[in-house]
């Protein structure tokens, strides 16, 4: 067997994604890795040049071809490329000049889109963690000296003979109440969830029936399932909750704001396979889309947007999502939101085999 074979095999069996460019960055050889990441076939593609398979910008070719001229080596970070197809992904890349007389280059290109998805992912539990716990202490904190307000309110009130003076005890006992049933609702579900077979179906369509009643019209709403998802072991009741927070938002956010646009919700679903969920892989993962067509969430909002008593608009709580954050936490799912002008998506992740 010859060396360029045996090179050539080596190549193909390496799990970086490797393409070899002559000087006017013409595709000599493309491995598996990389026709497995930029979506192409090595024969097809050898002979074309590199701008024919994703799009960068024009600097970054231009630094390319001085690499060629120079054999200078060069390293770019968290790269965006666009494929022809319209899917996107972040590279690190590296191009170095294959011997030193030769106009070759070695383009090495590692994708760094589940590193960042991961890392993001890690960010976002630890932050829904200290949430939690500051929630808690905070509820704590408030609850012990209002039960012994409230309690003092009624013995006043006992003692009071004078209707008129009655009225402020009853007002300090309301007040009281209300701001239990506040810091109650802060904490999210005060019971634990009853797992049991649960279909992700019937819970979004018990949540589209209530917006449709809701809307009255105002909100076409879109179902575009997977039909192939098995049931999971979930609390259907807490899920519901969880999916009507997030689709009444986006109802609100769709039908307050309106555009040349008819104001639309999309429920989606779609399996993932070998998908992680902060540290742990899972088999078998549903994905949720709740997607409207909205302003968008200003991006200083979006960061905090999962935070009690944040809420983008003037008349709400700002609880419903921190809930529905907490009730699929403990599902051992997640929560995420992509956001831009006429395009709102919180994407819920569930795994279908939760782990003790």
């Amino acid at each position: 067997m010859s060396k360029n074979i045996v090179y050539r095999q080596i190549l193909d069996n390496l799990t970086t994604a490797t393409l070899v460019l002559n000087s006017d960055l013409t595709i000599q050889y493309i491995n598996a890795a990389a026709e497995y990441l930029l979506e192409a076939s090595g024969t097809r593609i050898a002979g074309t040049n590199l701008a024919s398979l994703f799009t960068d910008s024009a600097e970054a070719f231009e630094t390319l071809h001085a690499a060629a001229r120079t054999g200078q080596p060069f390293t770019k970070r968290e790269a965006e490329f666009t494929l022809l197809s319209g899917s996107r992904f972040t590279v690190d890349y590296s191009v170095s000049q294959i011997g030193a007389d030769s106009a070759e280059l070695l383009l090495e290109l590692q994708p760094r889109d589940r590193l960042l998805r991961i890392t993001r992912e890690e960010d976002m539990l630890s932050q829904q963690e200290t949430t939690r716990i500051l929630v808690r202490g905070m509820a704590h904190e408030i609850k012990n000296p209002l039960g012994g307000i409230r309690g003092a309110a009624q013995l006043l009130d006992r003692e009071l003979t004078d209707e008129n003076q009655k009225e402020y005890t009853r007002v300090i006992i309301d007040e009281a109440d209300r701001l239990r049933s506040l810091v109650d609702r802060m904490l999210g579900p005060n019971k634990a969830p009853q797992f049991n077979d649960t279909n992700i179906h019937e819970v979004l369509e018990r949540v589209r029936t209530l917006l449709e009643a809701e809307s009255k019209g105002r909100v076409r709403l879109e179902r575009d399932y997977d039909p192939s998802l098995p049931e999971f072991q979930g609390d259907k009741e807490q899920l519901i909750q969880a999916f009507l927070n997030v689709a009444r938002n986006a109802m609100e956010a769709a039908a307050d704001h309106p555009s040349d646009r008819q104001p639309c919700i999309v429920f989606r679903t779609r399996a993932l396979r070998q998908f992680t969920i902060g540290h742990r892989r899972y088999r078998l993962v549903c994905r949720v889309d709740i997607e409207d067509n909205g302003p968008g969430i200003p991006p200083d909002l979006l960061q905090n947007i999962f935070y009690p008593m944040i809420s983008g608009r003037a008349n709400g709580t700002g609880l419903g999502l921190s809930i529905t954050q907490s009730i699929i936490g403990q599902h051992q799912g997640l929560v995420e939101c992509e956001s831009s002008p006429g395009c709102t998506d919180f994407i819920i992740f569930l795994p279908l085999e939760l782990k003790a």
